[in-house]
């Protein structure tokens, strides 16, 4: 009596060999913002930490709106929170100002937990309406406080201490830190078990409830996680300039670029943040200086984004070549064939 032959062996694939190839080009990357000083110029550098805040800022805004179903138009609240909280840390208190940006995301962390208590009921443009609320009452409430200053914002002039070179070091390998922080820390969230759980969320909210997931405990934890991170971009942008003031710390500008990047490179992909921060980058070097004309172009490419390609540049690429530069999901080698 014969064996039936045994069916072959599953293997469940977490990496590809373009995801491998991504993670050390990213890791190259890194290393390369961190060694700025020693290779780039003080202008070059200021570029590149725009540019690391405004991928940084629209990851935080893509975990909120592409996995959480959290659509908001006031992390720049966050932002300017955690910025203020540099100055007031470094500036009036005294503590060391590269020690004072991880003691400034305790701040941004504490409001968020209020604020997404007092928001959480809200659903769709209601929600999104109260977050914009929200960082308007943070902008009235720093121009009218003493401590920092009011409306005439405050100067960080203890960093006049250091040098050129040695704020340069400083303000390359906080880059880095940020980066590290916002895109490496979502793209292992999203690799856990937690990153399962916000996938299904994004997919069908009630489909996910239905099957044992705590969707608003989630939800809470990735509100509070992207408050850190908007605030940490505020701490590092705010440092390098050196000065903060109540309408650019709470700028609603930052909203409108993160939902344009995440619009525009791929809603719910860590690679179409990375692909529409480059386009948003390189547009407003070159066309910024046509003005409005120039607003206008980005908000029809928007539009058009949103009609005709609803998942970005990236959803387009990834389709065409089926491929993931930083996958999160799992797929099996060799599944079973009936």
């Amino acid at each position: 009596m014969s064996l039936a032959a045994a069916p072959p062996a599953v293997t469940v694939i977490r990496q590809t060999t373009s995801g491998r190839l991504a993670l050390t080009l990213a890791a190259l990357a890194l290393l390369t913002v961190a060694v700025m000083p020693w290779w780039a110029s003080t202008g070059t550098i200021r570029s590149v930490l725009v540019l690391c805040c405004y991928i940084a800022i629209a990851q935080m805004w893509n975990l909120l709106a592409g996995y959480a179903g959290l659509v908001s138009v006031g992390q720049q609240a966050f932002m300017g929170a955690g910025g203020y909280a540099l100055f007031v840390l470094a500036q009036t208190v005294g503590i060391n100002p590269f020690v004072s940006v991880a003691l400034a995301l305790v701040v941004p962390v504490i409001l968020a937990v209020p604020v997404y208590l007092l928001l959480h009921r809200l659903e769709g443009p209601y929600f999104s309406i109260g977050t914009w609320v929200v960082a308007e009452v943070f902008r009235l409430v720093c121009t009218n406080l003493p401590l920092v200053n009011g409306g005439a914002g405050m100067s960080l002039r203890v960093m006049g201490t250091y040098s050129a070179f040695e704020r340069n070091v400083a303000m390359s390998i906080l880059c880095a830190v940020m980066l590290l922080v916002t895109l490496g820390g979502s793209y292992w969230l999203l690799r856990s078990r937690f990153g399962i759980a916000l996938v299904a969320i994004r997919d069908n909210m009630t489909a996910a409830a239905s099957q044992g997931v705590d969707v608003a405990r989630l939800r809470f934890l990735v509100f509070v996680a992207a408050a850190a991170g908007c605030g940490l971009v505020g701490a590092v942008y705010f440092m390098a300039q050196l000065r903060i003031t109540p309408g650019a710390a709470f700028d609603p500008m930052w909203a409108n670029v993160a939902i344009f990047i995440v619009m525009i490179g791929g809603i719910g992909s860590i690679e179409g943040v990375l692909i529409g921060a480059l386009v948003f980058f390189l547009a407003e070097r070159w066309f910024a200086s046509y003005g409005s004309v120039y607003f206008v172009a980005l908000g029809l490419l928007t539009l058009a984004t949103a009609l005709f390609a609803p998942k970005g540049i990236w959803g387009l690429v990834s389709q065409r070549w089926d491929m993931s530069w930083f996958p999160t999901g799992r797929r099996l080698a060799n599944p079973l064939r009936s």
